[in-house]
């Protein structure tokens, strides 16, 4: 705040010296507050004294609609806070039991269990490329599928494109949605994929993140490689 010639001057980014000025100064400001209608009814405000001004229904009204906002948007926060917890600690729980998998196929088995048990998904599959023998349980898929599916740079997709029969088989009548994730097995890195399919249209979308589905992916990628596809 600087004086000039007798005149005060505010700098309006001074938010403390503004405001104290304000303070010190209110009995100044309220009645050229309450004689500007324009300004009271833009505020939704109303004139009760000379120095008083009283919040009308509308200004009640904004206030309530700003609390409720902020209200709903701090319960999402808290719900989506829950929810990434929640499929945290059921995602470890898949993981501890995916490593006990004894074979190959008991891991097949045990994905889909899983999937459905912690997740309420309709089905959960693992499909490799036929350039070699592909392990009980598991899809196999024409040399090229993977690229075809995921595209030839893709490490995943998610959505409604990404619903396969080759992979859900009968299933794919029930799925709407659908998760697909690269993986590479063995020294030879053979391609291959694992999917997650879901009924619901929105279970998973292009725009969704797809850590948690991929984290899995690396422990099938990682727990598959234990033992060898026998020819």
């Amino acid at each position: 705040m600087s004086s000039d010639g007798g005149l005060t001057s505010l700098d309006l980014d001074d938010w403390q010296a503004l405001r104290r000025h304000l303070v010190h100064n209110a009995s100044e400001f309220a009645p050229e507050i309450a004689r500007d209608k324009a300004l009271l009814e833009a505020l939704g405000l109303q004139p009760k004294s000379r120095h008083l001004i009283d919040f009308g229904p509308a200004a009640l009204s904004r206030l309530e609609a700003r609390a409720m906002k902020d209200f709903d948007v701090r319960r999402q926060l808290e719900m989506t806070a829950k929810a990434n917890f929640d499929a945290q600690s059921q995602t470890h729980g898949m993981t501890l039991n995916l490593m006990e998998a004894r074979n190959h196929s008991d891991l097949a088995r045990r994905l889909n269990d899983e999937a459905r048990n912690r997740f309420g998904l309709v089905a959960a599959t693992i499909a490799l490329e036929d350039t070699a023998p592909v392990p009980l349980g598991w899809k196999t898929l024409d040399y090229g599928g993977v690229d075809y599916i995921v595209g030839e740079n893709g490490l995943s997709l998610l959505g409604p494109d990404a619903v396969c029969r080759v992979l859900f088989d009968d299933d794919v009548k029930r799925i709407k949605s659908a998760a697909v994730l690269r993986i590479a097995l063995w020294r030879e890195g053979r391609p291959g994929l694992v999917a997650f399919g879901s009924s619901d249209f929105d279970g998973f979308s292009p725009d969704m993140g797809a850590e948690l589905v991929a984290f899995v992916a690396r422990v099938v990628e990682r727990v598959a490689d234990r033992w060898p596809v026998l020819s």
